[in-house]
């Protein structure tokens, strides 16, 4: 029989209530947001007074509290040592310091592959004797199904060259991303990649000068316009740049396959070898023999660097996995997380009607959970094996995180445990605030509306310290 476990508890502990604490009402007042924009489900966890709710059963837009889902099942599911791995290969073993074919650069979902890691990996090669490659390089991202999510999506905002717009493929080599440092100069704005590659030219010469602080540098930033040249391309950066302004930023605009497979060349023609012609993406073949193997940090370790940055990128990675763990031959991977995430609800007593996943990660205009699923989805993970380790990853209010100029010199400050949540039309507040007497409540606060990212994070803040002032 389903149970679903937060109904249960407003049952036993009394009748939920839909007012709305005055410390609050004074804030909607004062940002002038209706108070039918906020749903929250609030009550200690073990039950001694009535849960105060609002809007509770309602499904709606999280933002990034929808990590929370990711986080809570993938600790269960992957477990707290699950690690992505990346893997060199080739058809057949080394012979006398050649390789006859290509060298096989497969993904696992390894979280920390970037530019060191990979450089660790060819090093390793390099000292078992390899020196020659004949082939070219093929890049083997299989794990997931499509293999390239990306291919052909509309970017969710106007700046999918950003790192919170990435979206993952099972090799994720340094983000997808390329350091550009920009400059501003007497006469306008220079600009170079960081590191330097072949066939790739940077012109800044169309960037103008403007009078933003250096902070707000990618205020006026447009997207770059983008053009092959011979076997490389030709990057035209566009819009204003700070005058006096030094900046460096990792952004996602050159092609991910060309950035593979020239860093994997340029790095190991520094490391005295030699490689063929011809790069391709590809599946590895049956029996290939592993050569060299980098291994990304633990989960739990992973997670509380996500959950404490709300990265996008690698929860949709983390979200991946949990559907390449599960799926069928055949089964799209998203398709599979779902089914994960979905049973683990189930097997929760929880009711997931209304839940609506996309990418697990909240930067989507149309996942969608009820607070009262959230609330339930927080009691069970308070009360799993995995407590301790996603208390860990969540932000503490006033010090760390998303929540470091938040909730400072109140009541909450430095015992509240948050994740937040930010879209354009939607904030969201959910995690663990401890009361007066240190009595930890289970805290849900969605806020939906047209602004609620300009003038509704007051309105959570004011609820979670009036929850920290309960006695």
């Amino acid at each position: 029989m389903r149970v679903w476990w937060l109904a249960a508890a407003l049952l036993l502990s009394g009748c939920a209530t839909t007012s709305v604490p005055d410390p609050v009402q004074a804030a909607l007042a004062k940002a002038g947001l209706p108070a039918q924009s906020l749903g929250y489900v609030l009550q200690p966890l073990d039950g001694s007074r009535a849960a105060l709710s609002r809007r509770a059963d309602d499904p709606m837009s999280p933002g990034s509290t929808m990590k929370l889902v990711t986080a809570t099942v993938a600790l269960d599911k992957l477990g707290i040592n699950h690690r992505g791995r990346t893997e060199l290969l080739a058809a057949a073993a080394p012979v006398d310091g050649a390789i006859d074919g290509p060298l096989i650069l497969r993904g696992g979902a390894d979280p920390d592959l970037d530019w060191p890691a990979l450089w660790w990996l060819l090093r390793q090669l390099r000292e078992s004797g390899v020196r020659e490659i004949r082939g070219g390089l093929v890049v083997d991202r299989t794990l997931f199904n499509p293999t390239r999510f990306d291919v052909g999506l509309p970017p969710f905002d106007d700046a999918p060259e950003f790192g919170y717009n990435v979206i993952p493929d099972a090799l994720h080599l340094n983000g997808s991303l390329l350091d550009f440092e920009l400059q501003a100069t007497a006469h306008g704005v220079v600009a170079r990649t960081l590191p330097a590659l072949p066939g790739l030219n940077v012109d800044a010469r169309a960037m103008t000068l403007s009078t933003r602080l250096c902070k707000d540098w990618d205020e006026d930033w447009k997207s770059a316009a983008v053009q092959p040249a011979g076997d490389g391309w030709t990057l035209t950066l566009q819009g204003a740049f700070p005058a006096g302004c030094r900046q460096r930023a990792p952004l996602q605009i050159v092609d991910r396959q060309w950035l593979a497979t020239r860093m994997v060349r340029q790095l190991w023609t520094e490391l005295g070898g030699t490689i063929g012609p011809g790069d391709v993406e590809a599946a590895a073949p049956p029996g290939a023999v592993v050569l060299a193997t980098h291994r990304g940090r633990p989960l739990a370790e992973v997670l509380r660097g996500v959950m404490k940055s709300s990265d996008n990128a690698l929860t949709r990675l983390i979200y991946l996995q949990l559907g390449a763990q599960a799926a069928q031959p055949g089964e799209p991977t998203l398709q599979a997380a779902e089914r994960v995430v979905r049973g683990w609800f189930a097997a929760h007593g929880l009711d997931d009607r209304g839940l609506v996943l996309d990418n697990g990660s909240g930067l989507s205009r149309s996942e969608r959970i009820s607070p009262a699923q959230l609330a339930g989805l927080l009691r069970a993970a308070h009360a799993g094996p995995q407590q301790t380790e996603l208390l860990a990853t969540l932000p503490v209010a006033g010090l760390d995180g998303t929540l470091s100029r938040r909730l400072k010199d109140g009541p909450a400050t430095g015992k509240a445990r948050l994740k937040t949540g930010t879209l354009r039309d939607a904030v969201g507040l959910a995690g663990f605030v401890p009361d007066a007497n240190g009595k930890p409540w289970v805290f849900v606060a969605l806020l939906n509306h047209p602004e609620a990212a300009a003038k509704g994070r007051p309105v959570l803040d004011a609820l979670v310290e009036w929850a920290a002032r309960q006695p």
